[in-house]
């Protein structure tokens, strides 16, 4: 049954891509953007692998911020576990990386799986949270209507059930009722096992130092986003002004919550249209800026992915010899 879900949901993310994809051809004139992509600046889109670099360097440096709480774990097996899973996100539906990235970084350290995926889960609440807060400035700066401004208040909408879901995670043991249900879990051991080292991943989100910090990296590594979103419009001839970039680098990201194929294919270059046509981007140019960003970031996320496979021998996922976690 699971195995059927599982392909129910791909199936379902796959259509979601294909259509969105039918609507960029029917609305875009295709040869015009490929052209803009053709006479594309060198310079400008290798600032823009540099920007999606530090990107990722940051993103890297924060989860180990998040895990320091529960162990120490070095700056090279967290960014490498990053890496892989967001290759898995590149070629898997539904945001699997993240359970990719759970495992190996679990494997690599001795750490729970399921502590390091509580982590993970702050880490994307932070994150849609400081996302979501860029968009809403953007929207009041841009004076921007209609749909955009609809989905980022879905967005905050999301943001908020998702804070109020980890609290209920990391105080579920005062919680009404909680007696009960711990009577209950007592009959599947390893289910309340699991439960409560999640639950120690996800605790880290108590801790208002670890959390500002976060925060601030957080907004660093959005920052490079946003100039990435610029640097690619400069690339094809576009001059997108900052809040219009951060417009698309937040919203474009909101969409990616929407079901489709592995890479985002389809939704991301669509989203990317129809924030741009809001703010008075033309549709041609628009596709081609959010082609030379998707594409330059597969390429990269997915041939550094790749590369931490074959150096770390993936097939054993045996943890490297003084890998044992320090706990604080």
């Amino acid at each position: 049954m699971r195995g059927a879900g599982g392909l129910a949901r791909a199936a379902i993310g796959i259509a979601v891509s294909v259509v969105a994809i039918a609507l960029v051809l029917r609305s875009v004139d295709l040869a015009a953007a490929l052209d803009a992509l053709r006479r594309a600046n060198v310079a400008w889109v290798a600032l823009l692998v540099g920007l999606i670099t530090v990107d990722v360097v940051l993103r890297a440096a924060r989860w180990r911020l998040l895990l320091r709480p529960v162990a120490q774990v070095p700056f090279r097996a967290t960014l490498q576990a990053l890496l892989v899973g967001y290759l898995a996100n590149n070629v898997l539906p539904a945001r699997l990386g993240e359970l990719v990235r759970s495992h190996v970084l679990g494997d690599r350290t001795g750490i729970s799986r399921s502590t390091v995926l509580g982590t993970v889960v702050v880490e994307r609440i932070v994150d849609t949270a400081v996302v979501v807060a860029i968009a809403a400035a953007a929207i009041l700066v841009l004076s921007v209507r209609g749909i955009v401004a609809s989905g980022v208040l879905v967005g905050l909408a999301l943001t908020g059930l998702l804070v109020v879901v980890v609290a209920a995670g990391i105080l579920a043991h005062r919680l009404p009722g909680a007696d009960r249900v711990t009577a209950l879990l007592d009959r599947w051991p390893q289910v309340r096992a699991s439960l409560g080292r999640l639950r120690e991943g996800l605790a880290v989100a108590g801790r208002p130092r670890t959390l500002a910090s976060t925060v601030v990296i957080s907004l660093g590594s959005w920052s490079c986003a946003v100039l990435g979103f610029a640097a690619a419009g400069q690339a094809v001839g576009l001059e997108p002004t900052i809040g219009q970039a951060a417009l698309l680098a937040a919203g474009v990201n909101l969409a990616t919550a929407v079901p489709s194929a592995p890479g985002y294919v389809g939704t991301f270059e669509l989203a990317a249209i129809a924030i741009a046509a809001s703010v008075g981007i033309p549709e041609a140019p628009a596709l081609a800026m959010a082609l030379l960003l998707h594409a330059v970031s597969l390429v990269l996320i997915s041939i550094s992915g790749a590369a931490v496979v074959a150096r770390m021998g993936l097939v054993s996922l045996r943890p490297p010899a003084g890998s044992a976690p320090q706990p604080r």
